[in-house]
């Protein structure tokens, strides 16, 4: 009886976890690998003989719903500044720019009157806004015009912010799927 009081609030702590790890996605940080880190060292140490218990192939459909989220955030961000014909400085410059402005969003999401939602909305649009400024700096460091500058940074604003939207979405899947794994194994 112990035991199954102990798995069951290491499950409700995993989910827990598993929701932190997941807003660290909105910061462009790997969230979702996290997630499959917890549910597999959660998987790993749970008793076999108790329901919260989930086997390998929970862990397998999770990985291939991060990679897929990966491969999103990928693709939404590459197509945009690379179709405007953005340089290799100018996408690093937009991805340290992206997490500079993604900590800074969440001190400036405090400002939006709705916990919690505040932070993620400012960090998100903060991650946005600084892989906007990020790749302008890049490409006009690189010696391109303002106005093509400007075009590429727009391209890495619209990149980050859905490709971020989409492996958010993905994470949030994957924690669903771990509730359903831990409910139902």
């Amino acid at each position: 009886m112990v035991l199954e009081v102990v798995v069951v609030i290491a499950a409700v702590v995993l989910i827990l976890l598993q929701i932190a790890c997941w807003i660290l996605s909105v910061l462009g940080l790997p969230g979702n690998w996290l997630i499959i880190l917890l549910a597999s060292i959660f998987s790993y140490f749970a008793p076999d003989e108790h329901r919260a218990d989930f086997d390998w192939q929970v862990i397998l459909l999770l990985c291939v719903v991060a990679i897929f989220g990966e491969g999103l955030e990928l693709l939404a961000g590459a197509m945009g500044a690379a179709k405007q014909g953005g340089s290799k400085r100018g996408a690093i410059l937009s991805l340290l720019g992206s997490l500079v402005g993604g900590l800074a969003g969440i001190f400036l999401g405090t400002f939006i009157p709705l916990p919690l939602f505040g932070q993620l909305a400012g960090a998100l649009l903060g991650a946005s806004v600084g892989a906007l400024g990020g790749s302008i700096l890049g490409e006009r460091w690189k010696g391109k015009e303002l106005e093509e500058s400007w075009k590429i940074g727009k391209a890495a604003f619209w990149g980050r912010l859905f490709g971020t939207l989409g492996k958010v979405m993905v994470g949030g899947i994957m924690i669903a799927v771990t509730i359903a794994a831990t409910l139902i194994a």
